[in-house]
């Protein structure tokens, strides 16, 4: 028997979103049925909801779920009714990366995530409305099973391994975002680069993802070097605060020292260990790129969107042994890797509460205003 809830949909892909009733279809065997509590809201959500990232109108997104599990598919074993839960990307259990701890890269991870459909092709969430006037209901799908989970919404159904049970005393809010942004910034520094003790770092984007990788480099990998670039001034003294040694104000000023310049005058010769950037913007990973010293080795987890390319100078490249690779949810097991976070935090290594701000479902707009205008590093979205 299908489920009424609310839910934000995006009806038009003009990045607006509307609080609607939809319906739940029936649960299947590998599912769970989740009322949220709370939802991280990530740049990611808001690209979809533009186009800039594929989606279709009458979409709900939403992956940085964190709710109570209410009911669980015949094949699902690891959450009982009850049980608290994060949720994260989903991803297929049977491939090789997915059986060798890598199911960031399962090799169906693009259309399980982004496709707004179940494996099998069905939504799992619809609207209703009469048709000719009877008593007959036309059911429409939406764009949903967002990364196997459109937490966007009171209640949804999520694949089982999007699902990560956490402690009964767990803040569901706080932790929301370590589902996706939290662990990938993490994942990028200790587990893409593998940032090694002494080394230098430079992390290219200040929001949510770049903070994570900051605390990570500085408290956990202990660089001896953690190198924060940023536009906002206000942002690279929150950084200075959870651990980057040096900061870098991005400027295109004219006469202005380049970011390249000023993080080679910071590690000299040539530039850092280790770099990540969090922006997806080509220009930056450019200069990311281009600050790597000798050896070095850079990460982008920023998504600029399908299609989008970077020039390398060749030679550069080549001469000095540089490496640049991608790096998709931090290359993180999450029912592995959400937890370790957790006990960081508990730690004091991952003071994550210092740039989240809380924002009823009702009170979106003005999330998402406050997230365009730079008040805000991480909305996350509560029901009340």
């Amino acid at each position: 028997m299908s489920r009424r809830t609310t839910a934000l949909v995006v009806p038009e892909l003009n990045g607006k979103f509307e609080l609607r009733e939809v319906c739940l279809a029936e649960i299947q065997p590998d599912e769970v049925l989740v009322e949220i509590h709370a939802s991280g809201l990530c740049h990611t959500d808001l690209s979809f909801a533009t186009g800039v990232l594929p989606c279709q109108p009458g979409a709900v997104l939403g992956h940085e779920g964190a709710g109570v599990v209410l009911e669980t598919g015949s094949a699902v074993t690891h959450v009982t009714p009850g049980d608290k839960v994060l949720l994260s990307f989903t991803h297929c259990e049977t491939c090789a990366p997915c059986k060798s701890g890598h199911p960031a890269y399962c090799h169906d991870f693009n259309p399980r995530n982004m496709n707004g459909r179940r494996p099998d092709g069905s939504a799992s969430m619809y609207t209703t409305s009469s048709k000719n006037s009877s008593t007959t209901e036309e059911k429409t799908p939406l764009f949903s099973s967002f990364f196997g989970q459109s937490s966007f919404a009171r209640h949804t159904l999520v694949h089982r391994s999007s699902v990560v049970r956490v402690p009964a005393d767990a803040d569901l809010g706080l932790y929301a975002p370590l589902g996706c942004g939290m662990q990938t910034g993490a994942g990028a520094v200790l587990k893409s680069l593998g940032v090694r003790e002494g080394s230098s770092v430079a992390v290219f984007g200040a929001g949510s993802v770049g903070m994570a990788s900051i605390m990570a480099a500085a408290h956990v990998a202990r660089a001896k070097v953690v190198i924060a670039v940023d536009v906002q001034p206000a942002r690279l003294e929150l950084a200075r605060k959870l651990g980057a040694t040096h900061t870098v104000l991005a400027s295109r000023e004219p006469g202005a020292k380049s970011t390249v310049e000023q993080i080679r005058e910071i590690c000299p010769p040539l530039g850092v260990d280790y770099a990540v950037d969090c922006t997806g913007v080509p220009g930056v990973i450019r200069d990311m790129v281009d600050s790597l010293g000798t050896k070095g080795r850079a990460s982008t987890v920023g998504a600029p969107g399908f299609g989008k390319e970077v020039s390398i100078d060749v030679m550069q490249h080549l001469t000095y042994g540089k490496e640049y690779v991608g790096c998709c949810e931090g290359d993180s097991l999450p029912s592995e890797f959400i937890p370790y976070l957790m006990d960081l935090h508990a730690k004091g290594q991952f003071p994550m509460e210092e740039f989240i701000e809380y924002y009823d479902f009702e009170d979106y707009e003005k999330a998402i205003e406050d997230i365009h205008a730079g008040k805000v590093i991480k909305a996350v979205l509560k029901w009340k």
